[in-house]
């Protein structure tokens, strides 16, 4: 996992044990005695890629720094149903209180990893690819897309600052103030700091070719049918980078692909992604 991630993922890790000891874990309490040691084995329940094992080695280092946790594989690795994944061994009670937390970041992530891979296979062999959206679990964006990339996707944008992207809505806004689509492009242009990028939203090939005219960097084709799509290629790729976006499936990606566009975005790959089953069993 890329620099710097640690203090923000101790965070988050803190925050979900805290949520998850309010009342502190009291059949653990009750059932095991405190100098009882063991070891417990995580295994894939179905296949898919691996992601977040470093998030869940350091929810059980913040439960306990003296639990041994032991990565038998690393992110992006692809599972099989009963594949090892980690170990943990040390204090019964310190891997029943972090157990679930560590599950719910591992199969979440996974989960999110593993969706991401069947839609950049679905495009293989066209230009298309496959990028996520700001439809993340609040609070677990940074993490969420680092799962993407484990997948094999690009982030779109991280957070609001990151690109200019002038949506409908911004230009519902501008026409109540009678600026056109090339009055906000040059209104971004002259406001933004000279590196960002300037992205316009459109729902039409001949909008597409208004908003290339105007200087947009890249174009969101939005919700657009896929001959209208085709027809917006056709006019104004090469030009600017174009991106599908809105209603894209597993079962019609590969269609949006194959009419050229450069970007398809996706915000099912984190807003409502099954988690991968992932189980823990203690060893007797």
């Amino acid at each position: 996992m890329e620099i710097g991630w640690k203090r923000r993922a101790e965070e988050l890790v803190d925050h979900a044990l805290a949520e998850d000891w309010a009342w502190g874990d009291v059949t653990t309490q009750a059932l095991i005695p405190a100098d009882a040691k063991g070891k417990a084995l995580f295994l894939a329940k179905s296949p898919g890629i691996l992601a977040g094992i470093e998030v869940a080695q350091l929810v059980f280092a913040r439960v306990d720094p003296s639990l041994e946790f032991h990565a038998l594989l690393r992110d992006g690795h692809r599972l099989e149903r009963g594949t090892r994944i980690a170990d943990v061994e040390g204090s019964v009670g310190s891997i029943l209180r972090g157990e679930r937390v560590a599950l719910n970041f591992l199969q979440r992530l996974s989960g999110i990893a593993t969706e991401t891979n069947r839609y950049v296979e679905a495009v293989q062999g066209t230009r298309a690819r496959i990028v996520d959206t700001r439809k993340t679990t609040p609070g677990l964006r940074f993490l969420e897309k680092y799962a993407v990339r484990v997948g094999g996707g690009q982030n779109h944008r991280v957070h609001l600052g990151d690109g200019i992207l002038i949506k409908d809505n911004h230009l519902a806004a501008l026409r109540a103030r009678g600026l056109d689509m090339k009055a906000a492009i040059n209104l971004a242009r002259k406001n933004a700091p000279h590196t960002l990028k300037i992205e316009v939203e459109v729902g039409t090939a001949e909008e597409a070719n208004q908003a290339a005219e105007a200087g947009a960097d890249i174009i969101l084709l939005d919700n657009m049918p896929l001959e209208e799509m085709r027809r917006a290629v056709k006019e104004v790729g090469g030009r600017v980078l174009l991106e599908a976006s809105g209603g894209v499936t597993l079962d019609n990606v590969r269609s949006v692909a194959e009419t050229g566009v450069d970007l398809i975005s996706v915000g099912a790959l984190t807003h409502s992604v099954k988690a991968l089953d992932i189980s823990p069993e203690m060893e007797a």
